[in-house]
């Protein structure tokens, strides 16, 4: 497939998956060992998609290493300040998901209390949560338009892994801004709405850089510091975020080291799919 085609595939992909995450709650009980078993493998596919695909895609463009690690750096402190500054990922959806099915109104027996009054500084954390999760999707869709423009014609399935490690990384997102709003006592609506605009952000991002802003910009330079950027991202995301979320207990420890390691070779697997730096 064409780049062009690739976009329309991958965008409507990316917004169909995030969706699906707004609406997990209210299909099935995202369980805590789920939701582990997803961040190992996210993880390890998102850190090798940064290692084997956006560096290296970047190198090639630059020629200069040094530019390319200056890149990455800003990339990853970017990234780890917007962690700080927003918390922005929720990554135990057990006891959210109880209080997002009392906020839509399910009834359940419970043998305790709960308490329902939500303060201020709790709505105040869901928008944070809402404005960096935003922020995290509109690199996302940089890194991966980066990549398709970036490739030429007739390239197969270009832009693959950075897809993939989008893709499966999206309804976590989705899921966790769903959880969070209804725990702290959004509406339906509003959570709805929510979704909604975060599942078409990364696709428009991705729609826009590839068919509106990369004509009219110095590709030549913009291009293999987005995908440099975009790599420190991904790596930060991966080492800093996800992996401290993962609890490596007795029982579970050899399941989730192995699905760590099938994350990077599926980023391995997949640079057989795309073309050549």
């Amino acid at each position: 497939m064409t780049p062009t085609t690739l976009v329309f595939v991958y965008g409507s992909a990316l917004f169909a998956v995030s969706l699906l995450g707004s609406s997990l709650p209210r299909r099935f009980q995202m369980t805590h060992t789920r939701t582990q078993m997803m961040l190992s493998l996210v993880s390890g596919l998102m850190l090798g998609v940064a290692l084997l695909h956006l560096i290296p895609h970047s190198y090639a463009a630059f020629e200069r290493i040094d530019s390319v690690m200056i890149w990455t750096l800003a990339g990853l402190v970017f990234m780890l300040l917007l962690l700080r500054w927003f918390h922005f990922h929720q990554h135990d959806f057990g006891a959210a998901a109880a209080d997002c099915d009392l906020a839509s109104g399910d009834s359940h027996d419970h043998a305790h209390a709960h308490d329902h009054a939500h303060p201020p500084d709790q709505s105040l954390g869901a928008a944070g949560l809402f404005a960096g999760l935003c922020v995290h999707t509109i690199v996302d869709g940089l890194a991966l338009g980066a990549v398709l423009v970036s490739a030429s014609a007739d390239v197969g399935l270009a832009g693959a892994g950075v897809f993939l490690a989008i893709l499966l990384h999206k309804p976590l997102d989705a899921l966790s801004i769903e959880t969070v709003m209804a725990a702290t006592g959004s509406t339906p609506a509003a959570r709805r709405l929510a979704g909604w605009v975060f599942a078409l952000l990364c696709p428009l991002v991705l729609w826009l850089f590839y068919f509106g802003a990369a004509p009219y910009l110095a590709l030549d330079l913009w291009l293999p510091a987005t995908l440099a950027f975009s790599a420190g991202a991904f790596i930060c995301i991966a080492l800093g975020d996800l992996l401290p979320e993962v609890q490596f207990h007795s029982h579970d420890r050899v399941r989730l080291t192995l699905l760590f390691l099938l994350g990077i070779g599926l980023a391995m697997t997949l640079g057989w799919f795309e073309p050549a730096h």
